[in-house]
């Protein structure tokens, strides 16, 4: 392994980010600050009053990207006890939050991995769901006085 430091944080992706962007497009930095009409302009988008247009949008989105901006102070350790073949095998287990995992696998194996599979939690959402399915189902044929089949 070299020996580069590591800080323990995951990668500013944002920070990377940003500086690529002031590297090919400087015109477009005011006091350090992004002007995103400035940048619009330059690549030949240029804002117009229309705000109709198709969106993937969702209650906690704006949140959700912000916590996946920022960096995290997690380390990964491994669990040898629990490992298959821990001395010859080129993979790796990693259980936690997947978000989480995903940032802090950003510094020490960017670049590194082919890779990644992400496993839902299917049990626990089929029967969440499915509970919920029929109870608003229930409501709905109650308040329209559909009685159930015998």
């Amino acid at each position: 392994m070299d020996n580069e430091r590591i800080d323990g944080l995951s990668m500013d992706v944002e920070a990377a980010d940003r500086d690529k962007l002031r590297v090919v497009f400087p015109q477009c930095f005011t006091d350090g600050r992004l002007d995103i009409d400035k940048l619009l302009n330059l690549c030949g988008e240029y804002i117009d009053d229309d705000f109709e247009k198709y969106e993937f949008r969702w209650k906690g989105k704006t949140e959700a990207l912000q916590l996946a901006g920022k960096r995290s102070a997690g380390t990964l350790r491994p669990c040898r006890a629990d490992s298959v073949d821990w001395d010859t095998t080129k993979n790796i287990y990693i259980e936690g939050d997947n978000l989480e995992v995903l940032k802090l696998l950003q510094t020490s194996y960017f670049r590194k991995v082919k890779t990644i599979y992400i496993e839902m939690p299917t049990l626990e959402l089929v029967q969440f769901y499915s509970f919920h399915f029929r109870l608003l189902r229930g409501m709905y044929f109650t308040s329209r006085g559909v009685q159930k089949a015998a």
